[in-house]
């Protein structure tokens, strides 16, 4: 079998010596149409990964600006509250976000549509992590769902639910970001990825006792 590779091998140079004042434009045509697509190709990976690691440095420079500790979060007027959040969904992705908080609101905050053009409205509570939301706090943010026909609504607050409020909110559809999850989100954790753990993550009753300890209640 080397053998008939080296014959093979032989007669093509062969050829091409034979030939080669015929096909000698076509080879250099060849490799320069090679040349230039492999120019081509690598020009194009580049731009990929140059735009791909601008992206990630974008969002990572956003995640900066955005963050703050929780602690500086407490101190916010409501209003600075509201910001922070509509900044948050801006960060995420969401579009047309605005803040509508103040007199005659209609229970919104917040207004605008989530990345997947979901129309959403939010309920703004910056409380002391010693108090406790209360469900019918959750119910006003479901009538305002009603009343803007949004597609979801999300209730972010710095403090933690009680419970009547946080099993109304995962048995209405609502959104509800206690105090743990608005530190992960705050800290670069997107929203949709709190969607999935709705209702989640306020503890169990040695979770509760510690929070009661550190925060009055």
């Amino acid at each position: 079998m080397q053998q008939s590779a080296f014959v093979g091998a032989a007669l093509l140079l062969i050829l091409l010596v034979v030939f080669w004042s015929v096909i000698w434009p076509y080879m250099v045509g060849i490799v320069v149409l090679g040349a230039v697509g492999t120019l081509v190709w690598w020009l194009w990976r580049t731009d990929r990964l140059l735009r791909s690691r601008d992206r990630s440095w974008r969002r990572e420079e956003e995640v900066k600006a955005g963050r703050r500790t929780l602690a500086e979060v407490d101190v916010m007027s409501g209003t600075e509250f509201e910001e922070l959040v509509a900044a948050l969904c801006r960060r995420d992705g969401c579009t047309e976000v605005r803040r509508v908080g103040g007199s005659g609101d209609n229970g919104a905050d917040v207004r605008g549509c989530l990345s997947d053009g979901r129309t959403m409205v939010i309920q703004c509570k910056r409380y002391a992590p010693s108090r406790a939301i209360a469900s019918r706090e959750v119910r006003d943010l479901r009538g305002a769902q009603a009343h803007f026909e949004a597609d979801v609504a999300i209730f972010v607050t710095t403090t933690r639910f009680s419970r009547q409020a946080e099993d109304f909110a995962v048995n209405n559809g609502i959104l509800a970001i206690h105090r743990n999850h608005l530190g992960l989100w705050n800290n670069g954790a997107r929203l949709e990825s709190l969607i999935s753990v709705n209702g989640a993550g306020q503890g169990d009753t040695k979770h509760l006792r510690r929070w009661k300890r550190t925060y009055g209640r």
